[in-house]
């Protein structure tokens, strides 16, 4: 074989010169039909096949140097060069079909593009065609299969290889799929203080003695079982466990760390078949000390916060109350003095110091009520209920599980609940609450807090056992100043919470377990839903009330027995007549027996509130007259609320607006627009 002018001059009986001057020449045409044909035996939706031309071009490139350069050699150095094109493939995801499919594409190209070279195709070119064909693709095959065979290792190593180069000083441990370990990194027997040897060819009992042999357990003291290992675990569940923590005492030292582990599983690609897992340990001793001090530090904060928010509004509520007391006392003393007088000689002007000094009284009480009124002027709006409870019972918990005789606050709060609350008030009415309750719990115990939903409303009970309240002693629990109380601090921060939640369209009462062995107090708040629905259904009642007579048999409720005697004089010497009851439950019953006109309510009573005695009347009589008669500040009263009643009456009372407002006629009601508010007189 000879070269001319860069042209390959072949001898006419050697088929490799004449297959080397055709490849060298044509072999791009020939990469180029190579790589077409291959993509339509594949599919031109097969991402693999998209760009095959420069990897086939490379491989007519080598195999023209061979033929030209090696002359017979060429057979067998070509599949050398194919065994690299076959591992490229196995990366690629070719299937041993697209190897074949590939290989019997080449033969059709080369003696399609030979045949149109040279216009006839002898049969020794055609031969050896055929044998560079066949031994390329066994070559393929071969590299095809090598490499498959040795998957399974690759996995392992790499899973290995990964640990290591990611975690520096992680300790790895290989199982198999029967839970026996294989193998066990260095950094294991320095986390364990165990030698090697131990855990190495270790089976389920011998992990359970070596367990035992190092004490493990879980951060919260209970004893760790072989069950518990990630690697046993990940084998049984088939998938990645992760951060389990265990807590040993090490044999080389007796020092006790934290060990964190993670397993993963070990799969044969494209199947579902496990080889094993491997497992990671690392010494998490530090952190999780760090991160108990965090967490410790954070509730001593939490339980310190909540116990100087209490402490400093019992010092403000207290500053106020002596100093209104002081001013009352001044008020209080020239009243006794004047009634003195008046005993020994009556004069008119006695009586008209008496008016002033109690209108100067009045004056007081509402300079004091203003101290109040300007955070409760801000609209609450929609909060989770539950939450709100969950945090007031984490703040208290701590402080009444310690001591002696402590007791254990045991949450059930179902659901998610919304109702249109402030958070923060909410969460310290629920601590007074728990406080009260172990005020009364000598011996310990526990209470039980459980929220339900209900017809619209979410209820909330916080039941405790303990010898049962007296009638008195509900009374003064949310008014420390109607009697002596044992804890007169807490009395005032639950008649400020209970007054809270009226506010927000609720109610908060104590009362007795039906069995008589402990108590229960109880709070509900209408939901967001029900609160608009009874908004509309209240607006709407009011705007059609029909008319209604003017009334004549009055109800005066009043928890008070002398106000409700005075009331019931006064009313009976301008021509009413007068009903009284002193809590909420003998008012509805009486109101429901007899047939009464109006009904005046007191808005603070020992079991239910005026306004929730306002709500059961309006279900029964809608045109009925009704007002609530209040010493409290109804500025930013629940506007659902304030919709359920025709006045509102601030003590002392006026007797003249009293007689004018019992006296009106609803001629047909309200007409058009909005309903107007009640009138506060």
């Amino acid at each position: 074989m000879t070269t001319v002018s860069g042209r390959i001059m072949e001898t006419a009986t050697d088929p490799t010169a004449l297959l080397a001057a055709v490849v060298t020449e044509e072999r791009e045409r020939i990469a180029r039909l190579w790589s077409k044909r291959l993509s339509q035996e594949l599919g031109e939706v097969e991402a693999r096949a998209r760009d095959l031309r420069a990897p086939l071009l490379d491989l007519v490139t080598e195999l023209g140097r061979l033929l030209r350069d090696r002359g017979e050699d060429a057979l067998r150095l070509w599949p050398e060069v194919i065994r690299a094109h076959g591992a490229a493939r196995f990366d690629l995801r070719f299937e041993p079909e697209d190897l074949s499919r590939e290989f019997k594409a080449l033969q059709q190209v080369l003696l399609q593009v030979y045949v149109r070279h040279r216009g006839r195709l002898e049969p020794e070119v055609a031969n050896l065609i055929a044998e560079l064909v066949g031994e390329g693709a066994a070559a393929a095959h071969s590299s095809y299969a090598r490499l498959l065979r040795t998957e399974e290792v690759r996995l392992r190593e790499n899973a290995v290889m990964e640990s290591l180069l990611q975690h520096i000083e992680i300790g790895v441990i290989l199982a198999e799929i029967d839970g026996r370990v294989t193998y066990a990194t260095p950094p294991v027997s320095t986390l364990l203080g165990l030698p090697a040897r131990v855990l190495t060819g270790a089976n389920v009992d011998a992990l359970r003695a070596i367990l035992a042999q190092l004490d493990a357990r879980h951060l919260d003291g209970e004893r760790f079982r072989v069950a518990d290992l990630p690697l046993v675990r990940a084998l049984r569940e088939k998938q990645e466990v992760r951060n389990i923590s265990m807590l040993v005492k090490r044999p080389s030292d007796g020092r006790e760390v934290v060990i964190e582990m993670t397993a993963l599983p070990v799969r044969e690609e494209g199947s579902n078949e496990l080889y094993g897992v491997v497992q990671t340990l690392a010494d998490r001793t530090e952190a999780t000390q760090k991160s108990r001090s965090l967490t410790q530090e954070y509730e001593h904060l939490r339980r310190l916060q909540g116990r100087l928010l209490q402490r400093t509004r019992a010092q403000a509520l207290g500053q106020l109350a002596s100093g209104a007391a002081h001013n009352l006392n001044n008020f209080l003393n020239v009243i006794r003095l004047r009634m003195t007088l008046l005993r020994r000689e009556f004069k008119p002007e006695y009586l008209d110091a008496l008016d002033r000094t109690v209108t100067n009284i009045g004056e007081l009480v509402a300079r004091l009520q203003d101290f109040s009124s300007q955070r409760e002027l801000d609209e609450p709006q929609p909060e989770h209920f539950n939450a709100a409870v969950r945090e007031g019972l984490e703040l208290v918990r701590r402080e009444v599980e310690q001591g002696r005789e402590p007791v254990h606050v045991i949450g059930d709060l179902a659901g998610d609940p919304v109702a249109k609350f402030d958070p923060i008030s909410l969460r310290e009415l629920i601590v007074n609450l728990v406080l009260s309750a172990r005020t009364r719990m000598k011996d310990g115990g526990e209470v039980h807090v459980r929220s339900r939903t209900r017809d619209g409303w979410i209820e909330i009970s916080l039941e405790f056992l303990a010898p049962p309240f007296t009638t008195d002693e509900i009374v003064r629990l949310f008014d420390p100043l109607k009697g002596a109380t044992p804890a007169p601090q807490l009395s005032l921060l639950l008649a400020v919470g209970r007054h809270q939640v009226q506010k927000w369209g609720g109610e908060l009462w104590v009362e007795n377990l039906s069995d008589g062995s402990g108590s229960a107090f109880r709070l509900r708040l209408p939901m967001v839903a029900e609160l608009q629905k009874e908004r509309q259904a209240v607006e709407a009642e009011r705007a059609g009330r029909p008319a209604r007579p003017e009334a004549r048999r009055v109800l005066v409720v009043d928890d008070e027995p002398e106000n409700a005697r005075m009331m019931s004089e006064v009313l009976a010497e301008e021509g009413y007549e007068v009903g009284v009851a002193t809590t909420g439950e003998e008012a509805l019953k009486m109101w429901r027996q007899s047939h009464f006109d109006a009904a005046l309510l007191d808005a603070l009573l020992p079991d239910l509130s005026g306004w929730a005695i306002a709500r059961e009347i309006r279900k029964d009589r809608p045109d009925a007259l009704v007002a609530v008669v209040t010493g409290g500040d109804v500025r930013g009263q629940n506007r659902d609320n304030l919709a359920l009643v025709d006045a509102v009456f601030r003590k002392p009372i006026d007797v003249g607006a009293l007689d004018e407002f019992l006296s009106q006629t609803n001629e047909g009601g309200t007409e058009g627009g909005e309903p107007s508010e009640p009138v506060v007189h």
